[in-house]
């Protein structure tokens, strides 16, 4: 059997699969990882207004903390793009949990600031790569007509998170300490380490790689799994001729460069939204004279929008598709943007804060789980997201800097103004330069 037709019928088998129990325990086993990402990620809006509240740091350092954290985003991306499309998608996954899972574990020990921020540079780089490979890596398993709602599902537990995050540091906080929080990710990170060590590595790499025999006898053993007899598909999905070698460089080549834009596009804006406002909401609010524990109760009620954000993404993405949702979404949330500080009564301006949370987490979900990977083949797929997530946490790395400096010209209404003229620049991107790919196989997507 040739490369081709090999590659082509290792999707074309995973395609046609039904979704059932191996798929789940895939969506357990990753979810458990992004969940701990994405706690750790929302980990420091709580913290840092903490810390910044006891006098243990100062706003500089805050900054600082962020900006390692991106740059640690930045190397993670970078690294985990380039060997997860070169050793194997199961090999990345488990060292970037091991990094940022040990180094929580280590930061609940430190005693002071500036090691605390040197173990969050090493967290940010476990934390950069397991975004990258996560979703991507669910979405080479799972069948072209369910991939949106699993995917999507996937998207939910991890951004369920932040709301979880926000609960527990309205009460670990202030009872325990903030050492607690980064303990609790460390102990968990590193017992799910230890589950997923088994977890099959993608077929469709395998077979990208020209290993089709390792390839097919992991889909024969998710097929007895699922009590699926093995038999020839009759259509097979299109794959793209193979390169010898495949590169970075390979992403700027005709036909790609659009797609990439488009990529790095929804990346950059779901940075701007999480770290130039999520995550400044509780330190934000202490800055306007609201005591720790308030801003914390404030924080929390508004978070619950990732989580809505998610079941509404999930609801919709396999029915509307996924470039009707992000350019509706952004548009959504650059209204409530312009809206959100221009109002008086507390209750209000926590409701629009809910719903603002719940428009960004739409175009987080489908934007970054969904619809990234589905826009590169299965050769560069960890490298185009890869390459995307870089971009974005280069662009992130200045954001902790500008938003002191936006709140201190204009107040929340320069913010949030900054923060709709780029949703409504992002909306106009997608819609005049992004492709539909809902209930298409990866490999029609992205060819």
């Amino acid at each position: 059997m040739s490369h081709l037709a090999g590659e082509a019928a290792v999707a074309a088998r995973l395609d046609r699969l039904p979704v059932g129990r191996f798929h789940y325990r895939m969506i357990f086993l990753i979810g458990a990882g992004l969940f701990l990402d994405s706690f750790e990620i929302a980990l420091a809006a709580s913290v840092l207004g903490a810390l910044l509240s006891d006098g243990w740091s100062t706003p500089s350092l805050n900054s600082l903390f962020i900006s390692v954290t991106f740059a640690g985003f930045i190397v993670g991306a970078w690294f985990s793009g380039i060997l997860g499309d070169r050793l194997g998608r199961r090999f990345c996954y488990q060292i970037n949990l091991a990094l940022f899972g040990f180094a929580s574990l280590a930061a609940a020990f430190t005693p002071n600031m500036e090691l605390l921020i040197a173990l969050r540079f090493i967290m940010g780089i476990g934390m950069g790569g397991e975004l990258v490979l996560g979703f991507a890596t669910l979405s080479e398993f799972v069948p072209p007509h369910k991939r949106g709602r699993l995917v999507a599902l996937l998207s939910f537990i991890a951004q369920s998170a932040v709301f979880v995050c926000a609960l527990l540091a309205m009460w670990v906080i202030p009872n325990l300490g903030w050492r607690w929080m980064f303990g609790l990710v460390g102990v968990v990170a590193i017992a799910i380490w230890l589950a997923r060590k088994n977890m099959a590595e993608s077929p469709r790499w395998l077979a990208s790689r020209g290993r089709h025999e390792e390839a097919h006898a992991i889909v024969d053993d998710i097929e007895r799994q699922l009590g699926v007899p093995r038999k020839t598909p009759e259509s097979q999905a299109p794959v793209s001729a193979p390169l010898a070698r495949s590169s970075v460089t390979d992403l700027l080549r005709p036909g790609r460069r659009r797609v990439l834009g488009v990529g790095i596009a929804i990346m950059v804006i779901i940075q701007i939204c999480l770290y130039g406002f999520v995550s400044w909401i509780p330190t934000l609010l202490v800055q306007q004279g609201m005591d720790i524990v308030k801003s914390l109760h404030w924080n929390m009620v508004m978070t619950l929008g990732g989580p809505a954000g998610g079941i509404l993404a999930l609801l919709l993405v396999d029915r509307v598709g996924r470039k009707g949702i992000l350019v509706v979404a952004a548009v959504v949330a650059a209204a409530l943007g312009m809206l959100y500080p221009r109002l008086g009564v507390e209750s209000w301006v926590m409701l629009t804060g809910f719903l603002l949370l719940t428009a960004i987490y739409v175009i987080v979900v489908v934007g970054q789980a969904i619809y990234l990977s589905e826009l590169f083949p299965t050769r560069l797929r960890m490298r185009g997201t890869g390459v995307c997530n870089t971009v974005a946490r280069i662009v992130a790395t200045f954001i902790p800097f500008v938003v002191p400096a936006l709140h201190a010209a204009g107040g929340m209404q320069l913010v949030t103004g900054v923060l709709s003229g780029c949703l409504v620049a992002f909306a106009l991107i997608v819609a005049f330069a992004g492709h539909e790919t809902r209930k298409r196989s990866l490999e029609e997507s992205s060819s």
